[in-house]
């Protein structure tokens, strides 16, 4: 496996640590290490985006949905009532805690979340500002300049 070193990237730039970090720990993240629970991301809209995850198991009160620092964070715990009486012959459903983390793009934000036939779907949605979104610049005509001067 390849290891990318970003200490150039620190030296020369100013203000990108949180990319620089960023690709880092994408770089650096065991994508094996973290395939519980299965997911899906999906693009809705020009602007809108769906987080998939299958919580079989799980009811709305054991999942948590936090935005932090730039991340959205899932996490299930399912709490352990009656599990002492029971004796499984087979043990395939899987119900142990999970934490999820999504590195969020700028001005994107969760708009909802909805649990349907053991799948939790997490609605986002991109809004960008007004004063960052293009604006036409109509440019004058020679005539309109000279009408507007007066001597």
């Amino acid at each position: 496996m390849r290891t990318y070193d970003f200490t150039p990237l620190y030296r020369s730039t100013v203000g990108f640590d949180r990319l620089a970090n960023m690709l880092d720990s994408v770089l650096t993240n065991d994508g094996s290490a973290n395939s519980y629970p299965p997911y899906n991301i999906e693009k809705t809209g020009e602007d809108a985006y769906r987080i998939t995850i299958a919580v079989a198991g799980f009811t709305e009160d054991d999942l948590n949905i936090e935005a932090r620092d730039g991340q959205l964070v899932i996490t299930g715990r399912k709490e352990a009532e009656g599990e002492k009486d029971k004796t499984y012959l087979h043990r395939g459903i899987a119900t142990r805690a999970f934490e999820k983390r999504f590195q969020l793009a700028d001005h994107v934000r969760a708009s909802g979340a909805v649990t349907e036939n053991g799948l939790l779907h997490v609605d986002l949605i991109r809004e960008v500002p007004e004063a960052l979104k293009p604006r036409k610049i109509e440019i004058a005509t020679p005539k309109t300049l000279t009408a507007d001067v007066t001597v």
